[in-house]
């Protein structure tokens, strides 16, 4: 299984339940761990994407429920920030001894800066990103502004943060107010990654620019224009995990052959149940996901099996071309195949037993750059039908399917 239920205990003994996300041949090169927003849980979208994202690149992540929230256990008016950086430290603990340690630690909003408190702790750690994070935990106080009065005259209240009612209680506000941020991260000495969007209006970018001022290098900062503060586009969340897993290769160790998969085959698919149909794939030495486009009930966050198929008739016909026309010291400057999958009605079809039999059809557009006359084009033309996977989409095919364990 790629997508695994994980159960750790807190520093209290209470049960914390998280989802340990591993690429598709399930031997990740490095763990991250995720901490998700104030009042947020480790199934929020993006939080998704941004898992998705990193195992396509070869990295185990695991994403948790804080306690009192999601599957864990507790009561959320008992904890505070600096039980969130317990609760990280504790899935430190539990990866480094059923896993292994991990070296990226990711946080979301007030989860970033839970992020960079538990890095200062957490030995293992050799890179921390933040993703739309306060420069100091007390920012959180204004979701609460309703509240504060009651909290501080008698001890708790209940506040409604995002549609849902949570009780605050005082020590929440006398936690923040001993945890700073600007001493941590200076203090911190580990390569720091900020993204943060211009226009985000829970947490200013005034925020990352004075986390990025108190970091010592190497630090790196990435705007995230356009986006708002809980990632909702999904191309701004895969974004954001495709960037942090390209800056986070630059520190950490990484064979590049460690994690490939022994195998017979050429490609293997993997899908979880959880998943729709999002499926990574591995090809050859190569990692992608294949999906559906939405208007069939997918994400769209990759080709579709149909034009995965195209794609191989598109490059075949493009390497064919390329490979005869050098054969016969023809200088083509540039070829362009364009194909799309339809099934069409098969009116004048001899062998189909109904008039309403449909027949699958690729049309296959090519475009040629380079001096030819019209009989060398007309030949090229015939070569593109020599593609060998042109042939063996004409040609008589087996599948033969098994079981394995």
């Amino acid at each position: 299984m790629n997508l695994q239920k994980i159960i750790f205990k807190n520093k209290d003994g209470k049960s914390l339940v998280g989802r340990l996300e591993l690429p598709a041949n399930q031997d990740a090169h490095n763990f991250a761990i995720f901490a998700h927003c104030f009042t947020c849980n480790k199934n929020l979208t993006a939080v998704r994407n941004i898992s998705k994202a990193l195992t396509s690149n070869g990295f185990g992540v695991l994403r948790f429920d804080f306690t009192g929230l999601g599957e864990s256990e507790g009561d959320f008016a008992d904890t505070n920030f600096s039980g969130n950086v317990e609760d990280l430290i504790a899935a430190s603990d539990h990866l480094g001894a059923n896993y292994q340690a991990p070296t990226l630690l990711i946080g979301h909003s007030l989860g970033g800066a839970a992020a960079i408190f538990a890095a200062a702790q957490i030995d293992s750690i050799q890179a921390v990103a933040t993703i739309g994070a306060p420069s100091d935990p007390e920012h959180v106080k204004h979701l609460l502004r309703n509240g504060i009065d009651e909290i501080e005259h008698h001890g708790k209240a209940l506040v409604n943060i995002g549609g849902r009612d949570f009780t605050i209680k005082k020590q929440f506000l006398d936690d923040l107010q001993q945890n700073t941020l600007s001493a941590t991260v200076k203090n911190l000495r580990k390569p720091l990654l900020i993204l943060h969007s211009p226009q985000d209006t829970t947490v200013s970018i005034k925020n990352a620019e004075e986390i990025y001022k108190a970091a010592h290098h190497p630090k790196s900062f990435i705007s995230l224009d356009g986006a708002d503060h809980l990632l909702m586009n999904r191309k701004d969340s895969l974004y954001v995990g495709d960037s942090i897993a390209g800056w986070a290769k630059r520190y950490l160790s990484i064979d590049d052959d460690e994690h490939l998969i022994e195998s017979d085959h050429q490609v293997m698919a993997s899908l979880d149940f959880e998943d729709g149909f999002t499926t990574r794939m591995k090809v050859g030495n190569h990692y992608l996901s294949a999906d559906e486009p939405v208007s069939y009930g997918g994400n769209d966050y990759g080709p579709s099996p149909y034009e995965l198929v195209s794609a191989g008739l598109s490059a075949c016909t493009a390497m064919t071309l390329q490979m005869y026309a050098k054969r016969k010291n023809w200088h083509i400057e540039n070829v362009e195949v364009h194909t799309s999958y339809s099934k069409t009605h098969a009116q004048d079809c001899e062998d189909c037993e109904s008039s309403n039999a449909k027949i699958d059809t690729f049309h296959r557009d090519i475009k040629i750059s380079g001096d030819f006359d019209e009989k060398q084009l007309d030949r090229l033309l015939q070569i593109a039908d020599k593609c060998p996977v042109h042939k063996t989409l004409h040609n008589e095919v087996q599948v033969i399917s098994k079981l394995i364990k």
